[in-house]
């Protein structure tokens, strides 16, 4: 029989690989937090001694879950204030170590996530599961109740979508230098300088929150920059590096009380997007953290 203490053990090694799949599938880390939790109520009503794979049932369980959340999205979708863009994953830069936070935000960045947001819900898993998880389509199949094939052209549709995004940086030097050299010129108020590090299409898109004024997503260079040297000098002082979502970044206001997350999509040296969650609902969970 399996023993009650060993399930737990083993739910709890395999929780940071569940809350991987499940924020990669929702954006969100509180819904996120109730998938897991779902799927930990679903173990203990199940027959645990005729589980043969624990990481894939539970990888299933999860995965379904997930599904469910999002079709309950898209039916019921909530008009957001401006761009909806996910809740941010924030550590120290020197936050090297193997915290699950960590472990999310090397999967998935913000800006693929904005891009996951845009596809159906069997596309997103499918390709979640698949390119970034390595689940079998035959495995991602069962799952969203279609055949392997469907699951792979599911996951092909949501891969154009991907590729048409600007390809981030892999190494994080080359992020730093981007980001810190946009908060140098933002602070001096130089509009130059801020050219010489924004990509020339650069987007920039706000998730304020509710009661808020909404902004209108920006594109291009010298239209972000402007807005960059209007806005500074209220919250440039409270700004520090931080890394989001597994890329350079930044945050504002105080670690026990965040007023934003920015983070970047550094491709080629230059800054391609920049992504701005100011959502106090969205950023509750990193105050939680301190």
């Amino acid at each position: 029989m399996t023993e009650p203490a060993w399930l737990a053990d083993q739910f709890e090694h395999w929780r940071p690989h569940l809350a991987s799949v499940a924020y990669g599938m929702l954006g969100s880390v509180s819904e996120a937090e109730d998938a897991v939790q779902q799927a930990w109520l679903r173990l203990g009503r199940s027959d645990a001694d005729a589980i043969i794979d624990l990481r894939a049932w539970l990888t299933t369980v999860v995965g379904r879950i997930c599904l469910d959340m999002l079709r309950a999205r898209k039916n019921h979708p909530v008009d957001p204030v401006g761009a909806w863009l996910p809740e941010p994953l924030v550590t120290e830069p020197a936050a090297d170590g193997p915290e699950e936070q960590a472990v999310i935000a090397d999967s998935v960045g913000m800006a693929l996530l904005v891009v996951l947001d845009s596809l159906s819900p069997a596309e997103r898993l499918a390709f979640v599961l698949h390119d970034v998880f390595d689940m079998r389509f035959d495995e991602v199949g069962q799952i969203i109740g279609r055949t392997e094939l469907a699951a792979r052209q599911l996951a092909s549709r949501a891969r154009r979508r991907v590729r048409a995004a600007p390809r981030p940086d892999r190494d994080r030097a080359v992020q730093r230098r981007a980001v810190d050299a946009f908060l140098a010129a933002a602070r001096q108020g130089d509009f130059e300088a801020l050219l010489r590090v924004l990509a020339p299409g650069v987007v920039v898109r706000f998730d304020l929150g509710p009661g808020r004024e909404p902004l209108p997503t920006l594109t291009g260079a010298a239209a972000v920059a402007g807005h960059v040297l209007q806005t500074a000098p209220r919250f440039i002082a409270s700004a520090r590096p931080a890394v989001v979502n597994g890329a350079a970044g930044l945050v504002f206001g105080r670690r026990d009380e965040p007023l934003a997350v920015l983070g970047f999509t550094v491709s080629g040296g230059r800054i391609a997007e920049l992504n701005l969650v100011a959502d106090p609902a969205k950023l509750r969970h990193l105050a939680i953290q301190h």
